[in-house]
C-alpha cells in the first residue's frame, strides 16, 4: 500500500524504504503497489494537530476495510502494527479485517513455520538488549558521524573525500584502505587510497561501506605493512615494518552501508566463559576477516558451537566497541564439505536455490518423446544457413553446452566469408520474463571447484541453445565479407539464422587436423559410416575451412598486436571426467593455436557487434571497457623484472606487452610466467557500462587495444550477452514488426543493471577462488606434511618481505608466504643445500634479496626468483576459513628423478585432490545422518543445484580452477 511504503521512509529512513521498494519491484514477489491516496475512497486528509504516524495508520486502516469490502468479504485482510493504540482502536472495529502485532500474525496464520519464529525471536531479543545497553552506557567508544547534509557540504568544497572502505584481510584490526570516488574538488592531488589506521579512525565503518573520510595533517600519515601477517589482531605494527608515509585519514560519516548476510561461529566453551555474565549475549566471530566480532542474542549458544551460522547487523551504536546483529539460520557443521560450500555461497551472497515451476513452465517441452523442432513460422523470418554453410563448432572434451560456431567459405566473387554463430537465447528468454528476472538476478553462471550454480535452466543451456552437432538451431550470426589477399572486412551483416553445425570438434583434434595430421579422422563421430571417397571430400572442406579460420586469426591478431594487446599469464586446466562422469583427472591445458584462432573469432564478434550497438544506441549501449592501470601499481613488477636485469616499459600497453615479450629467461621459463601473473595483479578490472554514462574516450579496452568491446558471444552463462543481444536486434530488425525497441532499457537503469552485474562478476570470481582454497586445505590437511612427499614441492621467490618472502609453487599452481623469521623471534638458517633450522639471529632485507644471519655469524640470503624446497602445510582456523602456509626446508630446488613422471604424478595428485576430499566428504556425511544429526537446515540440500552431471565445462569458464591462483581474466 502507497501510504505503508510512505510510512517506512517517514519512520525508518530511505535506505530501509529502497529495499522495501526494491523488494515490492522484483517480480518473482508478485507484489503490487496500491496507490491508496489517489483513490476517492481510500484517501481521508489529514485533521489538525494529527500527527504523521496516526494519520498514516488511518489512512492504512482505511484503506485496509475498503479493499475488504470491494472483494465482497471473501478474503480477510490482514493489517500488520505494533501500534498498541492501533489494534484497541481498530482491531474490532471491521469483521474480516484483522489488525494485529506481527507476534500475533504469526501465531494464527503460521503457527508450524518454525524458522520464522525463531528469526523473530532472535530479532526482538536483539532490540531489548540494545536498548537496555543504550540506557546503560553513557559513554561513548566512537565519535558521532556527521549529518548528512555536512557531509555532503564538505565533500563539494574539498574538505572530505568520497569512497569505498577496503579492510586489509591480513591486518583487519590495523588497515583499512578508501578509495576515492566522486571526489568533488578538482584541487586535489591525491593519487594513491587513503589508509585509515586502527578500528577508532574506521568509526564502526564496515567493509564494503562508502564512507567520508577527512584527511589526518600530514606529520600523522603512516605507511602501509609491508611484513608478512598471519591476520593477527594485534593492535600495532612493529616500526619497521612499515613502508613509506601515504595519505591518511579517519572516518567521519558513512554515505551508505553495504551490510549484508555474515557467516559466523559461536565461541567455544572455554571461550563462552571468559566473555562475562550475559550467556544470552554472545560475541560471534565472523568467517571473514574484515567484518568484526559481533554481538548476539540467543539462547542457543551453546548448541550451535560446532556449526557455521548465518547472522545480520542490525545496527552499530556510538557506546558499543562492537555492533549488534541477530541470529538468522544455521548453514552446516565446521569443516564438512558442503557446510564450507554454503558459507562461501552466503559470503558471496550467491542464490543456489532450484528454478522454480513457474520460471521452469515458462520453458519449451523437450524430451526424448517430444523433442523439440524448429517452427515454420520462425524459420521464415530467418535467413537459412543449413544448406549453404559448413558450420562447427571447437570445443573442449565432453563440453555439451555450445554457444558459438564458426563458418568461412569462399564467395562468388572470391571473396571469404567468415561467420560467427551464437546461441539465440533471447528467442526463449522473453524480456521481463520469470526467467529473464531470474536470470537478471544471478547475473552469470557461478563455477566452483566441484560443481556449478547456473543462471539458465538446463532445457536451454544444454539442449535447446546448444549449438550441438546434426540438429537445427535458432542462432544470432555475424558475417564478415573479407577481401580475399589483404583479408580487411569489406562487409558485415548481423541477422538472426536458422543453422544445422556439421561438426562438433575437440580443440585436440582440430590442433591435429591443422597440423596435417589426418590420423585423428576416427575421432570425428560425424565422418564414421561414410564411404571413403565421401569421407575424404568431407574432411578436405574441414581442414580447409580450420586451416583457412587460422590464417584470419592470425590477422586479426597481427592488427591487434600492432595497437598494443596484452597476452597476460593465466593458467587453465581441463577437468577430465569418467564414465560416472565423477572428476578422473585434471590437466594444465596445452596451448593451442586453434585456442587463440576460436579466441580472436570471439572477440572480433565481440568488437563489431560492440561498434554497432553504440552507433544505433549511443546513450543506452552495454559495453565493456578495460580503464589503463595506476602506474603505481606496477612498482612491483618493474622491481622484480629489475632483479634479473629486464626492463618493462609500463607507459602504454603496446610498450607494456613488448617489455614482457622480451622478459624471458631461457633457463627459467617459469620466470616470464611470473612476471605476466603480476602484470595482470596491477592491472584494473574489466567493467560493463551503458555508453550514456562516461565520454565516449573513456570506452577503450586496455588489455584487448579495442576502441570498443562488449559481451556478446555467451548468452547462456552471461546475463550481459542476453542485453547485448536485445540491443543488436533492435539494431538491426528495423522493419520488422514487433516491439524489439520496448525492450531497450533506459539509460540510468542500463548503468544500475551494469553495476549489478559487475558485482556478481566479482562475487563469482571471489567464490571461485575460495572453493578452490577450501579444496587445497581439505586436500593437505589429511596428509602427513612430515612423511608425504606431495607435501614437498619447489618453490621460487617472486617477492621480498621484511621477514620472509612470497613463494609460487609451479607443481600445485599455488602462491604463499613462508617465514623466515618466527613468533619466537628465531629466524631460519640453511647450511648449504642441507635441511632448515630455527636459530637466534636477525633478518636484513634489501631490494632483490633477504639475508637471514644468527647469532653464531651463519648468514643465508635468498633472491628473487631463487628456487627453494618448500614443505606445505595447513594453517587451521576454527573460525575461519583455513589456509595453505608454506616452510623453507632446503635452500636449493626441489629435485625430481624425471619431470616426465612427476608431471604424471601432479596429474594424478590433482584428480585426487578433488575426487578424495568429495569421498571424504560424502562419508562423512553418511556417518551423520546413521547417527541422525539433523541441525543443520533441510534447505541446505539445494545447494548441491549442479554437481555431477553439471560438471561437463569447467575449461571453458573458469580461469586458474582447482589448485591454481585464481585471478581476474582481464584480456576480456
Amino acid at each position: 500500500m502507497q501510504t505503508a511504503c510512505q510510512a517506512v521512509q517517514h519512520q525508518k529512513g530511505r535506505r530501509q524504504y529502497n529495499k522495501l521498494r526494491n523488494l515490492l519491484k522484483d517480480p518473482r514477489h508478485d507484489c503490487t503497489v496500491f496507490a491508496n491516496e489517489f483513490h476517492q475512497h481510500c484517501y481521508l486528509p489529514r485533521e489538525k494537530g494529527e500527527s504523521m504516524e496516526k494519520w498514516q495508520t488511518r489512512n492504512i486502516y482505511n484503506a485496509a476495510a475498503w479493499y475488504h469490502n470491494h472483494c465482497l468479504g471473501q478474503m480477510p485482510v490482514v493489517m500488520v502494527t505494533e501500534d498498541e493504540d492501533a489494534i484497541r482502536q481498530y482491531g474490532n472495529e471491521t469483521e474480516g479485517v484483522f489488525v494485529i502485532s506481527f507476534k500475533n500474525y504469526l501465531d494464527n496464520f503460521w503457527p508450524d513455520l518454525k524458522a520464522a519464529h525463531e528469526l523473530f525471536d532472535s530479532i526482538v531479543q536483539a532490540r531489548r538488549e540494545r536498548e537496555s545497553e543504550s540506557q546503560e552506557n553513557h559513554g561513548k567508544e566512537y565519535p558521532e558521524h556527521l549529518p548528512v547534509e555536512v557531509l555532503e557540504a564538505g565533500i563539494k568544497s574539498g574538505r572530505y573525500l568520497q569512497g569505498a572502505l577496503n579492510v586489509n584481510k591480513h591486518r583487519a584490526q590495523l588497515e583499512a584502505f578508501v578509495r576515492l570516488q566522486g571526489v568533488g574538488s578538482k584541487d586535489t592531488e591525491l593519487q594513491s587510497d587513503i589508509l585509515i589506521y586502527g578500528t577508532k579512525a574506521r568509526n564502526r565503518a564496515i567493509h564494503g561501506d562508502v564512507v567520508v573520510v577527512e584527511l589526518l595533517p600530514m606529520h600523522e600519515w603512516k605507511g602501509r605493512t609491508v611484513a608478512l601477517c598471519e591476520n593477527e589482531t594485534e593492535d600495532k605494527a612493529p616500526a619497521d615494518t612499515t613502508g613509506d608515509p601515504m595519505p591518511t585519514g579517519k572516518v567521519v560519516g558513512i554515505i551508505q552501508k553495504n551490510w549484508r548476510d555474515y557467516v559466523v561461529t559461536f565461541p567455544s566453551k572455554e571461550e563462552s566463559q571468559s566473555q562475562g555474565r550475559n550467556a544470552q549475549k554472545v560475541l560471534v566471530t565472523p568467517w571473514d576477516y574484515r567484518i568484526p566480532k559481533i554481538r548476539i542474542s540467543t539462547q542457543q549458544a551453546e548448541a550451535l558451537q560446532e556449526y557455521r551460522v548465518v547472522v545480520r547487523i542490525d545496527s552499530w551504536e556510538s557506546t558499543s566497541l562492537y555492533p549488534n546483529g541477530h541470529f538468522v539460520r544455521v548453514l552446516g557443521r565446521i569443516g564438512d564439505l558442503e557446510g564450507e560450500i554454503a558459507a562461501i555461497l552466503v559470503e558471496n551472497s550467491i542464490c543456489a536455490a532450484p528454478f522454480s515451476e513457474i520460471q521452469m513452465s515458462e520453458m519449451p517441452v523437450s524430451s526424448p518423446k517430444n523433442p523439440w523442432k524448429v517452427s515454420p513460422e520462425e524459420a521464415k523470418k530467418r535467413l537459412d544457413l543449413r544448406d549453404t554453410h559448413l558450420i562447427f563448432s571447437i570445443d573442449p572434451k565432453g563440453c555439451e553446452d555450445v554457444d558459438d560456431a564458426l563458418s568461412v567459405r569462399t564467395l562468388p566473387n572470391g571473396n571469404l566469408e567468415l561467420g560467427v554463430h551464437i546461441a539465440d537465447v533471447t528467442h526463449f528468454v522473453a524480456a521481463n520474463s520469470y526467467t529473464d528476472v531470474e536470470a537478471r538476478a544471478r547475473a552469470t553462471t557461478y563455477y566452483l571447484a566441484d560443481r556449478r550454480y547456473d543462471m539458465l535452466p538446463s532445457v536451454l543451456s544444454a539442449d535447446l541453445c546448444s549449438l550441438l552437432s546434426g540438429v537445427d538451431r535458432y542462432a544470432v550470426s555475424v558475417l564478415w565479407e573479407l577481401e580475399k589477399e589483404s583479408l580487411e572486412t569489406l562487409r558485415v551483416q548481423y541477422t538472426r539464422t536458422l543453422i544445422r553445425s556439421a561438426y562438433k570438434l575437440e580443440y585436440e583434434t582440430a590442433q591435429a587436423l591443422l597440423d596435417g595430421d589426418t590420423s585423428v579422422v576416427g575421432d570425428i563421430l560425424e565422418l564414421k559410416g561414410l564411404e571413403e571417397g565421401a569421407r575424404q571430400k568431407k574432411l578436405a572442406e574441414l581442414v580447409w575451412a580450420i586451416s583457412k579460420l587460422t590464417d584470419i586469426a592470425r590477422h586479426v591478431r597481427a592488427k591487434r598486436d600492432r595497437c598494443g594487446a596484452l597476452e597476460l599469464e593465466g593458467i587453465e586446466i581441463r577437468v577430465q571426467l569418467d564414465d560416472k562422469r565423477n572428476i578422473h583427472d585434471l590437466i594444465p591445458k596445452q596451448p593451442l593455436e586453434v585456442h587463440e584462432t576460436v579466441a580472436e573469432c570471439m572477440i572480433l564478434a565481440n568488437h563489431w557487434v560492440a561498434k554497432r550497438i553504440s552507433e544505433d544506441f549511443p546513450h543506452q549501449a552495454l559495453l565493456r571497457q578495460h580503464p589503463p592501470p595506476r602506474q603505481e601499481f606496477f612498482t612491483e613488477l618493474r622491481e622484480c623484472a629489475s632483479a634479473k636485469g629486464f626492463s618493462i616499459d609500463t607507459r602504454s600497453n603496446k610498450a607494456l606487452a613488448e617489455s614482457l615479450d622480451r622478459a624471458n629467461d631461457p633457463s627459467d621459463p617459469i620466470v616470464n610466467k611470473l612476471l605476466r601473473s603480476m602484470a595482470t595483479h596491477a592491472m584494473s578490472n574489466a567493467l560493463y557500462f551503458s555508453t550514456g554514462s562516461c565520454p565516449e574516450e573513456q570506452f577503450h579496452h586496455y588489455g584487448l587495444a579495442l576502441e570498443k568491446y562488449t559481451h556478446f558471444t555467451s548468452p547462456i552463462r552471461r546475463y550481459a550477452d542476453i542485453v547485448v543481444h536485445r540491443l543488436l536486434m533492435a539494431a538491426t530488425l528495423r522493419g520488422t514488426t514487433g516491439d524489439v525497441k520496448d525492450n531497450i532499457i533506459s539509460n540510468k537503469d542500463l548503468e544500475e543493471l551494469c553495476r549489478h552485474i559487475n558485482n556478481r562478476n566479482r562475487a563469482a570470481q571471489r567464490a571461485q577462488k575460495q572453493s578452490t582454497e577450501l579444496f587445497q586445505c581439505m586436500y593437505f590437511r589429511d596428509r602427513s606434511a612430515e612423511s608425504d612427499e606431495r607435501c614437498v614441492a619447489d618453490g621460487i621467490i617472486y617477492s621480498i618481505r621484511t621477514n620472509g618472502v612470497l613463494v609460487f609453487v609451479p607443481r600445485y599452481g599455488i602462491k604463499g608466504a613462508a617465514y623466515m623469521k618466527n613468533k619466537e623471534g628465531l629466524v631460519i638458517s640453511c647450511q648449504g643445500a642441507g635441511s632448515c633450522q630455527w636459530k637466534p639471529g636477525s633478518l636484513h632485507r634489501s631490494q632483490h634479496k633477504i639475508t637471514s644471519t644468527t647469532t653464531t655469524g651463519d648468514s643465508m640470503t635468498l633472491s628473487l626468483f631463487d628456487h627453494i624446497t618448500v614443505r606445505i602445510l595447513v594453517q587451521s582456523s576454527r573460525c575461519h576459513a583455513e589456509t595453505i602456509k608454506l616452510e623453507i626446508i632446503r635452500n636449493a630446488p626441489h629435485h625430481t628423478v624425471d619431470t616426465e613422471a612427476a608431471q604424471r604424478s601432479l596429474h594424478v595428485v590433482k584428480s585426487e585432490l578433488v575426487k578424495e576430499v568429495s569421498q571424504s566428504a560424502e562419508e562423512a556425511q553418511r556417518a551423520q545422518d546413521r547417527a541422525r544429526v539433523e541441525v543443520m537446515d533441510e534447505e541446505s540440500r539445494e545447494f548441491c543445484q549442479t554437481k555431477g552431471p553439471s560438471l561437463y565445462q569447467l575449461l571453458e569458464e573458469i580461469r586458474e580452477l582447482a589448485l591454481l591462483d585464481v585471478t581476474e581474466d582481464i584480456r576480456t
